[in-house]
């Protein structure tokens, strides 16, 4: 459905912001009255990093008028391929001045707000009030959530995406004028289901594909033309290079934007989304070794059994020496079970714990009930323990 304009136009566009945009004037659909009310917008991006990037960019360079950027991570060599609005030169800075120099960089005309800190339950709903807009650029469920929520609470609409190796999607939500992200996705998935981005890696240009339509999609609520993704999720296969739309309806028994809502404030994310399963979480306590202690056991001769439940790809680029590879995978469904020693101590790792840990819930019910895993996993061995390995 088409929506009416989101902001107001501002007064003027000066002579230079007439010559910047004259290719956005000329459009009959946007024109000055178009420009104009992008000029008056005050847009935030959740993230500067795959989706933030391009996001960033892009609203930038169409003349949206304030930018916020709230982000706390810092910037890291692994992050260039796909997080395009930092340099070589940024390493180590935070991401979030990072990209609003990035930002003057293309359009000195934007009012860039930083907010270097992690969004959370303590702020976020002072963050959204100051802005029109939200575009999320999360990659974590307990963040999405929250974003959602707090939008909901507030009555602003925000444009989603997500990304993850060759696919990606993107919709609209506003609950004042259809569904939110809990009327498409009520729950989240079981902890450990759905990889994140670090661990099942993502394509570096589908970032920019599902970040220019966030994008699109902004400049058409704010400007007030064409049909919006409200109601409706846009799935794309970078492999197959389709493009699908699924239509989603407002759930009238949803927990947030419902008729009779059970979520009235914000809750607590991280444990609604959970980090790990309660049985992982069972299985580490006691059972848990950091990076130099397993030094010392490899060291010392101690007999273990060292194996990196990671899958081929990873194991390709690090691995800590000694280690067999079995994935996470033919542990839980039990057919590598059987291949492992009785005479020695099992030691899981991953790459930062989390799937290690699933992993060894799943060898201590099957009686291994002196495994452990390796907290961190092979991250925390390269920072540790050989520095010169690499990350990723």
């Amino acid at each position: 459905m088409s929506l009416p304009p989101l902001v107001e136009p501002a007064a003027e566009l000066t002579i230079d912001e007439v010559r910047r945009y004259s290719r956005h004037l000329i459009i009959p659909d946007v024109g000055m009255a178009g420009q104009k009310r992008l000029k008056n917008a005050k847009v935030l991006c959740v993230g500067a990093g795959g989706l933030g990037s391009p996001a960033l960019m892009y609203l930038a360079a169409a003349g949206v008028g304030t930018l916020g950027i709230v982000e706390f991570d810092t910037v890291d060599e692994s992050n260039l391929q796909r997080q395009i609005i930092h340099g070589q030169s940024d390493i180590g800075r935070p991401k979030a001045e990072s990209a609003r120099d990035s930002v003057r960089e293309i359009n000195p005309y934007v009012n860039v707000i930083v907010h270097n800190e992690a969004l959370s339950n303590d702020n976020v709903l002072e963050i959204f009030a100051q802005y029109d807009l939200i575009v999320d650029g999360t990659d974590n469920f307990a963040t999405r959530y929250m974003v959602n929520d707090a939008a909901v609470f507030l009555k602003k609409p925000y444009v989603w995406g997500s990304i993850y190796r060759f696919d990606g999607q993107a919709s609209v939500f506003w609950a004042e004028h259809g569904p939110c992200y809990r009327c498409l996705y009520p729950e989240p998935p079981p902890p450990g289901m759905v990889p994140s981005c670090a661990e099942g890696g993502v394509l570096g240009v589908l970032c920019a594909s599902i970040g220019s339509i966030q994008v699109n999609e902004a400049i058409k609520l704010l400007a007030g033309i064409g049909e919006p993704l409200l109601g409706r999720l846009m799935v794309y296969d970078a492999l197959e290079m389709t493009y699908r739309s699924v239509r989603i309806r407002k759930d009238p028994n949803c927990a947030v934007c419902g008729e009779n809502p059970t979520v009235t404030e914000l809750i607590d994310y991280e444990d609604f989304c959970g980090g790990i399963s309660d049985e992982a979480s069972a299985a580490t306590l006691g059972s848990t070794i950091t990076a130099p202690e397993l030094k010392e056991w490899i060291d010392s001769g101690k007999a273990i059994h060292l194996v990196d439940v990671r899958e081929p790809a990873e194991w390709e680029i690090v691995r800590i020496p000694g280690a067999v590879l079995v994935p996470k995978g033919e542990i839980l469904n039990g057919s590598a079970l059987a291949d492992l020693p009785q005479d020695k101590q099992i030691v899981l790792y991953c790459k930062a714990g989390t799937r290690s840990a699933e992993a060894l819930a799943a060898v201590k019910a099957a009686g291994f009930k002196d495994a452990v895993h390796v907290q961190g996993g092979v991250s925390s061995w390269v920072k540790t323990v050989d520095p010169s390995l690499p990350s990723y």
